[in-house]
């Protein structure tokens, strides 16, 4: 490539790199920071004197990573799964079936995704009180057995895209509501299905608020974004130690969308949303 190529290409991307480049900067501090030592870490060098990579096992020595760790994973991968396995049909009713209050039941669901958590946080602590589950992340994971409604929104924008000749022929064939779904519909609806997955995920993986309020009394069910702002705190602001667990608590989430970014995308266009 010649010079005056380059220049070009770099003009015309120009607010690509420049956004590019906003993003990343966060990363890379973190990751030099992590990789400094605890006295240079609070000064304004932005280049690590000596590479410490033992700051990556000493905070597993300093603080209960794995049970972080752990704790986040059961929270994200039930959460997502009950999601999927309660929001699917209920997506497909609302695209597929004609009876009386659908419009209702759809604008119901809308307006679930308009309500902020805040607003029924106090009821619903006290529902679980009874139950004696507070104090675990259970009162984050069980709700998602009656569905989310943005899941229901997006699966049922993708649903209704999908021409009802495939299904009218499956049911030719001697298939049922429940085999056309499984058989049809949902290899047919894995790029939509693949988007909310990883909208749960990540939202449950960042998730602060709900552990702090269910879970933020037992420390044995801390996850990772808990676990994190306290130890920020307990260990004299280290920033060196705080930056290495952060950055390997974000490590799962970039490694995850690296590899399911295409599907994850094409998903989230295939929706709908504009």
């Amino acid at each position: 490539m010649t010079r005056r190529s380059v220049l070009l290409w770099v003009a015309r991307h120009a607010l690509a790199i420049a956004l590019a480049l906003m993003f990343l900067g966060p990363l890379v501090f973190i990751a030099l920071t992590a990789l400094m030592s605890d006295r240079q870490a609070l000064t304004s060098d932005l280049w690590p004197h000596t590479w410490n990579w033992g700051n990556f096992t000493e905070i597993f020595e300093k603080a209960p990573l794995l049970t972080w760790i752990r704790n986040t994973l059961l929270y994200s991968v039930l959460a997502t799964a009950f999601m999927l396995v309660s929001s699917i049909p209920v997506a497909y009713a609302l695209a597929r079936f004609r009876f009386p209050g659908r419009r209702t039941a759809m604008l119901l669901v809308i307006t679930m995704m308009m309500l902020p958590p805040q607003v029924v946080a106090v009821p619903i602590y006290l529902i679980w009180a009874r139950f004696h589950l507070t104090g675990t992340l259970w009162p984050l994971i069980l709700p998602m057995l009656l569905g989310d409604a943005f899941s229901i929104f997006l699966l049922r924008q993708f649903l209704v895209t999908i021409p009802r000749e495939y299904s009218d022929a499956a049911k030719v064939d001697g298939c049922g509501e429940f085999r056309t779904l499984v058989r049809v519909i949902l290899p047919m609806a894995r790029p939509a299905i693949a988007a909310v997955a990883l909208f749960q995920f990540f939202y449950c993986w960042n998730d602060y608020y709900g552990p702090l309020l269910y879970a933020g009394t037992d420390l044995d069910n801390w996850t990772l974004s808990l676990g994190l702002a306290a130890f920020r705190s307990v260990h004299r602001v280290q920033w060196n130690l705080t930056m290495a667990a952060t950055l390997l608590a974000m490590a799962p989430v970039i490694i995850v969308f690296f590899f399911a970014q295409k599907v994850f995308i094409e998903g989230v266009k295939l929706t709908g949303v504009k």
